[in-house]
């Protein structure tokens, strides 16, 4: 089996890595390439990969390469972990919005939109290369914003399936909550990527009891600190809404916020230069604990499990993943990319049924839908108008006169990496 990321360049491989060798019964790599233009970055990530692997005991090859291509031949899955303008290009996604008091975030609002119109066309032209490649090849979307990118593949008919952290932390923390295994932990998460909402936490599999009431009576507190929501907001609405779901609730005070500390690209560049610093120690053969607060906790295992489901191997039957609707959400269109629980295996994810949303919650995926829509076509047709379409279409922003500063602001910061500016 061979496995490519393309990213690999990253200092979350690690992580990665350290997850494909505990699990190696998993997912039994055979040839593990790391792809990423950045060579100096790579030399030291892979260096790190290949000294987990030996500690590991695992038996896998691992390459490095600049060439995608050479990197993607012959693979049966390729994972996509990109940031096109890196660290750099993410400081200005969570900078410039604050001038317009709108949140600055790399994956909502419109730094989220900056990121898509950035990332989608480089993942077009990744995908296209791994199907001359490979046609059977799966590819899974760990980049953000996943929704968006990940509708952009399944619309090109690529073979992808987009995967987040988010619903895997949240079955970790559950999990040690209740004092249970993770695997005994089933989620009812449904809503998109980023903006999703926990109706229900089932011990055993989908059909299990329900022990969200009892959670939230028991262990509120701690759920509402992790969220950094008030508790008696988790009490009123007795569901367990994503961490992202702040920029919408608490969107002035997040703001607030932000104006007053460090972006937290300014804080992840300054780790990234520490841990780059580790990874060229040559006696440094772990994962080093600084990276847990990189962010992607793990993100490893939901990718091992995501990975070994597909090429048909031993991972969950049911795993939480970003795919295409079809009649899930039914106020939704078929083709739009919807996260939830889906069966998953060689032939692809397939949605579990979910329950009737309250319209609190279905009203919001709905309007961010229509804007993911807007997003998707501005990321593929370029032009102004269709980024000024997308921002007023954003239920964080709304008004005429910030999507247009907005607009504006975003063509100036990014023009090198848009074709049409």
């Amino acid at each position: 089996m061979k496995l490519a990321v393309v990213g690999g360049g990253s200092t979350y491989t690690p992580e990665l890595i350290d997850g494909f060798a505990r699990l190696r019964d998993t997912l039994p790599i055979e040839e593990l390439v790391l792809v990423d233009p950045a060579a100096d970055r790579l030399e030291l990530v892979g260096g790190l990969a290949r000294r987990i692997f030996a500690r590991q005991g695992h038996p896998g090859v691992i390459r490095t390469t600049s060439d995608v291509d050479a990197g993607i031949a012959g693979a049966d899955a390729v994972l996509l972990q990109l940031r096109v303008g890196g660290q750099a290009a993410r400081n200005q996604d969570e900078t410039w919005p604050l001038d317009c008091g709108c949140v600055g975030q790399e994956t909502t609002g419109a730094g989220g939109l900056a990121k898509a119109l950035r990332t989608v066309p480089v993942v077009l032209d990744i995908a296209e290369r791994v199907r001359r490649a490979n046609p059977d090849a799966w590819i899974i979307d760990f980049t953000n914003p996943v929704g968006i990118v990940t509708r952009a593949l399944l619309q090109a008919g690529h073979k992808a399936v987009g995967l987040c952290n988010v619903a895997i932390g949240f079955q970790r923390k559950f999990a040690k909550l209740l004092d249970v295994t993770p695997g005994e932990v089933h989620l009812d998460h449904v809503g998109l990527n980023h903006l999703t909402w926990e109706l229900g936490v089932r011990l055993g599999g989908p059909d299990g009891e329900n022990v969200l009431p009892r959670l939230i009576a028991e262990h509120g507190d701690a759920i509402a600190e992790d969220l950094h929501m008030p508790r008696p907001l988790v009490d009123r609405l007795g569901v367990v809404p994503s961490y992202y779901l702040r920029y919408y609730y608490q969107h002035d005070a997040v703001v607030s916020e932000l104006r007053t500390k460090p972006s937290r690209a300014a804080q992840v560049a300054e780790m990234e230069r520490e841990l780059l610093q580790m990874y060229g120690d040559p006696t440094l053969d772990e994962k080093p604990a600084l990276l847990a607060k990189r962010g992607g906790a793990f993100y490893s295992e939901a990718a091992v499990d995501l990975a070994a489901s597909l090429l048909g191997g031993g991972g969950s039957p049911h795993q939480v993943v970003n795919t295409y609707n079809n009649g899930t959400l039914p106020f939704l269109p078929d083709d739009a990319v919807v996260e939830v629980q889906a069966a998953v295996d060689s032939k692809g994810a397939r949605p579990l049924p979910v329950p009737a949303l309250d319209p609190l919650y279905a009203g919001l995926i709905a309007s961010v839908t229509a804007y993911e829509d807007l997003a998707l076509e501005a990321a593929l047709r370029g032009g102004r108008d269709r980024v000024f379409r997308a921002l007023l279409a954003h239920p964080l922003i709304g008004q005429i006169e910030y999507a247009d500063r907005l607009t504006d602001q975003l063509i100036a910061h990014n023009r090198e990496h848009l074709a049409w500016a």
